[in-house]
């Protein structure tokens, strides 16, 4: 009886883990790491709010990624530490250190959920001195 109740439920936590999915925030800090624009702006909303040490505005999607993948190559990524993230009312957020062969800038991220799915609202990158 012991292994019968054993199995169902090594059975039940398999099922139930093979439903998880990772959460977009996740997928987003991977293409920080690895300097994607074009994946990252996957998650783009209609409009993004960017703040960058150079310009900031409210662009659309296209706009959006293509400042980021001039941002991306004139900085030369070399990776993300992730210090935290978190959840936000409707969202997720993280915040980190987008290091670049010319300097490293703290990066927050911010999503909202829309429809079913989470979308980038906001990407801020400030130098650190």
């Amino acid at each position: 009886m012991k292994s019968l109740l054993t199995s169902i439920l090594v059975v039940a936590t398999v099922m139930m883990s093979s439903f998880v999915q990772p959460s977009a925030i996740d997928d987003v800090i991977g293409a920080l790491r690895s300097g994607d624009a074009d994946e990252l702006s996957k998650y783009f909303d209609d409009n993004v709010e960017l703040t960058l040490p150079v310009k900031s505005d409210s662009y659309s999607k296209a706009q959006a990624q293509v400042i980021l993948k001039d941002f991306f190559g004139n900085n030369g990524v070399k990776g993300f530490d992730l210090k935290h993230k978190g959840d936000s009312p409707g969202g997720h957020y993280c915040i980190g250190t987008l290091q670049t062969k010319s300097g490293s800038f703290r990066a927050h991220v911010f999503m909202k959920a829309k429809g079913s799915k989470e979308v980038v609202k906001e990407i801020r990158f400030t130098s650190i001195e």
